[in-house]
């Protein structure tokens, strides 16, 4: 932990025990905080006015997600592909595969300031070939590969709160890398934005505050971590889980009570996957909701452009 960086401590909220919690999500129109288990398929979705949440069965696993201009839907990542998901209804509508033929999956996603959804696969090979890639669906439903370095495991997507700035790791090398964004879709000046330094934890999903930090969930290091623009540590949040996977700065949730403002409950997914039969026997929360109220605020997740035909 870097010198004079801060930390606290998030609580349990939800003791969902999903295999591979991921995609967090709030939704500022609903108040709901939504997220995903990977490997059960399933949709999760938390309203904390009345602190019920519910799920959604999806038609193959379910890796990420974005809102989109019409509430009425999201745009899924499934394992195979994009497609469009009817709240309303349940139906799906699908929009184009993703890398057939080749052994890897959808992964972490997140939508730029412009409205367009920017994600990434992994290997499902289990041997960490760097055969994935970056890609963005446009507003007109196209598909196109991002110039960026081919990963294993894709992660970290998330832009600055002007846009200017893409955030995004490959998982097994421990750092998390920035570039810039133009309006355009034009990218430059790949970079490392910042390394881990614990001896645990690599990096997972990631939110960013309105003061430009990252906040990164890190998969094995119970904790996440938020850093300056400068890629600088400032803070950190201890999760009473091994495994926290994905983070999204809402509220209010604890907020209301503390007396705090919209946006700054940080929300917490984690999985219980990979765990062995001891391990999962001893982190008995692992697969919950956990949250925190933080000093900081968040900002609204931008929606998706694109609509169903």
């Amino acid at each position: 932990m870097s010198a004079g960086a801060r930390n606290q401590q998030a609580a349990l909220l939800l003791d969902t025990k999903c295999e591979l919690g991921e995609g967090a999500t709030w939704c500022a129109r609903s108040g709901r905080f939504y997220w995903t288990d990977i490997e059960g398929a399933r949709l999760w979705r938390y309203d904390p006015a009345d602190g019920r949440s519910e799920s959604f069965s999806m038609p193959e696993r379910l890796a990420t997600f974005a809102l989109c201009a019409n509430p009425r839907y999201l745009l899924i990542g499934l394992a195979s592909q994009l497609a469009f998901f009817d709240l309303e209804t349940g139906a799906t509508q699908r929009i184009v595969d993703v890398e057939p033929g080749i052994d890897t999956r959808v992964n972490d996603g997140r939508c730029d300031r412009e409205g367009r959804f920017v994600f990434g696969t992994k290997d499902e090979s289990g041997r960490l070939r760097t055969v994935a890639g970056f890609y963005r669906l446009n507003r007109d439903l196209s598909l196109e590969r991002l110039p960026l370095p081919a990963p294993a495991i894709s992660n970290s997507i998330a832009f600055s709160p002007d846009g200017a700035t893409m955030y995004y790791c490959d998982s097994p090398t421990r750092e998390i890398r920035a570039c810039d964004y133009r309006a355009d879709g034009g990218i430059a000046n790949d970079r490392v934005f910042t390394r881990l330094t614990d001896a645990t934890g690599i990096p997972d999903g990631s939110s960013v505050d309105s003061d430009g930090g990252l906040w990164n969930a890190q998969w094995g290091g119970s904790r996440v971590v938020r850093y300056g623009p400068d890629g600088v540590e400032t803070e950190r949040v201890d999760v009473p889980t091994a495994q926290p996977s994905c983070v999204a700065l809402g509220g209010p949730a604890l907020a209301r009570s503390a007396g705090g403002a919209p946006l700054d409950t940080l929300y917490v997914t984690s999985a219980y996957a990979e765990l062995d039969a001891a391990a999962r026997a001893a982190d008995t929360l692992a697969g919950g909701v956990f949250v925190a109220t933080l000093a900081r605020r968040g900002v609204p997740e931008p929606v998706f452009q694109g609509a169903p035909a």
